[in-house]
């Protein structure tokens, strides 16, 4: 079992840059994908990024991409999606989920909710205009 606890959410300007973090309670993290996910109000809970074990093979959906940069320090056990250049369509609950997997290609499978199975509680993020 693996609990995940986020962090970092808060409210920024239209522009502005915030950085996530999900500590994962599990000792090693090596071979499990980590994901973000959003959820808006009124609206399905969607991809956004995702980091295969070893950090090397990342993805993102098209609407984050150049704008956010997932990453991982297993030392810490802490999964991060660093925000940049934020827009109000950003708002959401953003979050963390982990999958014990040893597959290192990072195509659209890992963007898929029901790939994960273990799942944070969420953080909210709200850019304003």
């Amino acid at each position: 079992q693996m609990q995940l606890v986020e962090s970092g959410g808060g409210l920024v300007q239209y522009g502005g840059s915030l950085r996530l973090s999900c500590v994962a309670s599990r000792f090693t993290m090596d071979n499990y994908v980590f994901g973000w996910f959003r959820q808006a109000p009124g609206k399905e809970r969607e991809g956004v990024s995702c980091i295969s074990g070893s950090g090397r093979s990342t993805n993102y959906a098209d609407s984050v991409k150049g704008r956010f940069t997932i990453s991982r320090d297993d030392a810490k056990n802490t999964v991060y999606l660093q925000m940049d250049s934020l827009k109000p369509e950003d708002t959401a609950v953003y979050y963390c989920a982990a999958r014990g997997t040893s597959r290192a290609d990072m195509s659209n499978w890992c963007l898929a909710r029901h790939e994960y199975d273990y799942w944070g509680q969420g953080t909210q993020v709200t850019v304003s205009s």
